[in-house]
């Protein structure tokens, strides 16, 4: 833990909830159970994240196949272990491997071809993923990812005895793991005993939500139950969002500048326009992508 004991931030005016989602059971890469929590439909409306994944089973047969190779181009990828283990190797012939409390950020730029294997043949797997855009001129970047480990993270213990993990962006004075100048995202992991307040900052230009894994939350009066994203309400007279805990809970919160740019997804890429997709399929094809 870097800091113990900090004072929570002043949030005059806190934001409320626009409305709950409940998030789709799916399954992706070679069999893959999970549930898809922001799916194509609210792109536009949580600008600049595009997708939410969670995943969690303690049968190996929801996760042991895992995500053999698949390519990306256009967007970074953030996965967020709590429990488990799941080897990373990809096209430019970078290995990891991603242990629980760890996190592996990926710009997959203009491509690259990855897995990602468990390495665990029984016990629990639980983590998110989720998919970040890029402005347009970033698309085509060189691919980069790092991999962080839970000791890489940085932590606070508020007054209140919230524990926060700053994967990204800045709360309470502290710094996360990653920041990202024209998306500004914030990603927070909180976790909540009973009957705690976390108040976060927040600029009332940037979409956020939040989505309690485990317990039930309450803001500005609305219950979230457990296992549905809260996307908040933008409102120019808030300045950040006041959470209570109702049980003791754990939560993502995350928040993010929107690009305002056209949004064109097939599958695995995500580019402005149709004609780029159809390039990213034409690169594949002919061995281009990476």
């Amino acid at each position: 833990m870097e800091n113990i004991g900090l004072p929570s931030e002043s949030v005059r005016h806190s934001r409320t909830i626009e409305r709950i989602v409940a998030g789709q059971a799916t399954s992706d890469g070679a069999g893959v159970k999970l549930t898809r929590v922001l799916n194509q439909s609210l792109q536009h409306r949580l600008d600049p994240f595009l997708m939410l994944d969670a995943f969690g089973s303690d049968d190996p047969g929801d996760y042991i196949a895992g995500f053999p190779d698949h390519p990306h181009r256009g967007f970074e990828t953030i996965t967020y272990m709590i429990s488990g283990k799941m080897r990373h190797r990809d096209s430019a012939g970078h290995e990891g491997l991603l242990e629980s409390g760890g996190v592996q950020w990926m710009t997959a730029g203009r491509g690259v071809i990855h897995s990602e294997i468990p390495e665990q043949e029984k016990g629990v797997m639980e983590g998110f993923q989720l998919w970040l855009n890029l402005l347009s001129q970033d698309k085509m970047a060189p691919p980069w990812y790092r991999d962080f480990s839970a000791a890489d993270l940085p932590r606070f213990v508020t007054q209140e005895g919230v524990v926060v993990t700053v994967i990204a962006g800045e709360s309470h004075g502290v710094t996360g793991a990653v920041t990202r100048e024209s998306t500004n995202p914030l990603y927070l992991d909180l976790q909540l005993p009973e009957d705690t307040h976390f108040k976060q900052q927040l600029p009332a230009d940037n979409n956020a939500f939040l989505y309690a894994y485990r317990g039930t939350l309450e803001i500005v009066g609305t219950h979230v139950p457990v296992q549905r994203m809260a996307i908040l309400e933008n409102s120019p007279e808030t300045d950040g969002v006041d959470i209570k805990a109702l049980t003791n809970a754990r939560l993502l919160l995350i928040a993010g500048r929107p690009l305002h740019e056209t949004i064109v997804q097939y599958g695995p890429f995500v580019m402005n326009t149709r004609e780029e997709i159809l390039q990213a399929f034409e690169d594949m094809k002919e061995g281009r992508l990476v």
